[in-house]
């Protein structure tokens, strides 16, 4: 695609609308009713979120992975803690979540302070997934430079052979659950000639949220 066609790609929102007398006043629960939403709308992985961290010098860093859980303490996801974002979270545990539901005109941002998940919890989960998953986790030395796919498929092949099929395979000590504790989350929706719904929720406490308008 040429300059030109790219800087006239452009979609004119006119789906449905945000206000603050209609939105829930907590925002979890409001966040509940919009993923319920996707979900109901048939929305390929409306689980699917941009989790943003930051490297240790400061520099941005994002990449998809899967919301697995949420409710007033926050949002949960799993991955390998010795992955590059499981460095950068130990290294700084702010992070950000962008939810993206096109079908809807929807996005969520959220912002907060990452924490481990307990090792009960992340054992719990890592037995509910599929066995194959589990020898996945097993078998990645997720983010470090490998040679090629053969080591892991091999490696993967080991794993298989040595778990069988009804021995458990034990929950990875490098490998768990996290929780973003939300500050800010914003609910947008796109409305017609660009001037979208931004409301914005500020954690003013423990448990109390200042909503606002925001200028789109």
């Amino acid at each position: 695609m040429d300059k030109e066609g790219l800087q006239n790609l452009r979609q004119d929102y006119s789906a449905a609308t945000l206000n603050e007398t209609s939105i829930n006043v907590n925002p979890i629960k409001q966040f509940d009713i919009w993923f319920n939403e996707a979900v109901a709308a048939e929305i390929h992985e409306p689980n699917a979120m941009t989790l943003a961290t930051a490297t240790p010098d400061g520099r941005p860093a994002a990449r998809i992975v899967l919301l697995k859980g949420f409710d007033m303490n926050g949002f949960a996801f799993y991955t390998n803690y010795l992955s590059r974002k499981g460095k950068e979270l130990t290294k700084n545990p702010n992070a950000a979540l962008l939810f993206f539901w096109g079908e809807l005109e929807r996005q969520v941002r959220i912002e907060g302070t990452i924490e481990k998940l307990s090792k009960e919890q992340s054992e719990k989960y890592f037995h509910s997934r599929p066995r194959l998953s589990q020898i996945g986790a097993l078998a990645s030395p997720q983010s470090q430079e490998i040679p090629h796919r053969e080591q892991l498929e091999a490696k993967m092949s080991q794993l298989e052979t040595e778990y069988g099929d009804d021995k458990e395979i034990p929950k990875p000590s490098f490998w768990g659950g996290y929780i973003l504790k939300p500050r800010l989350i914003e609910f947008w929706q796109g409305r017609q000639s660009r001037l979208h719904d931004r409301i914005a929720y500020k954690k003013i406490d423990n448990k109390n949220w200042k909503k606002v308008r925001l200028a789109p």
